[in-house]
């Protein structure tokens, strides 16, 4: 992966309602009449913070008749939460400086 996709995952965060909806699915699978209720914001509104969190593979979403069921992605989160550390790792941290000055105070 590359700093577009990087980029693509980490906006895909940068939301209130997306991060509310983030919150909101740590408790488990919801359907999209329940977030709606919970954020209190349109349908298409949903389905556009939606479409980006599926795109960024944080969340799922499985149809059942006519309402999207949304989840939590195991696997995309792991992802996330593995980029992340590749920008927040200080060198100083695992031993690797040879310098003897550390770059996170």
């Amino acid at each position: 992966m590359g700093f577009r996709e990087d980029v693509r995952k980490i906006k895909a965060l940068a939301d209130e309602n997306r991060l509310a909806i983030m919150l909101s699915l740590q408790h488990g699978e919801k359907c999209g009449c329940v977030l709606l209720e919970e954020l209190n914001i349109t349908q298409p509104t949903l389905s556009h913070h939606m479409k980006i969190l599926c795109d960024s593979n944080l969340v799922n979403a499985r149809k059942e008749g006519k309402w999207m069921h949304y989840s939590l992605s195991k696997k995309g989160l792991s992802a996330f939460r593995d980029m992340i550390g590749i920008y927040v790792r200080c060198d100083c941290e695992n031993g690797d400086n040879d310098t003897g000055s550390c770059c996170c105070g």
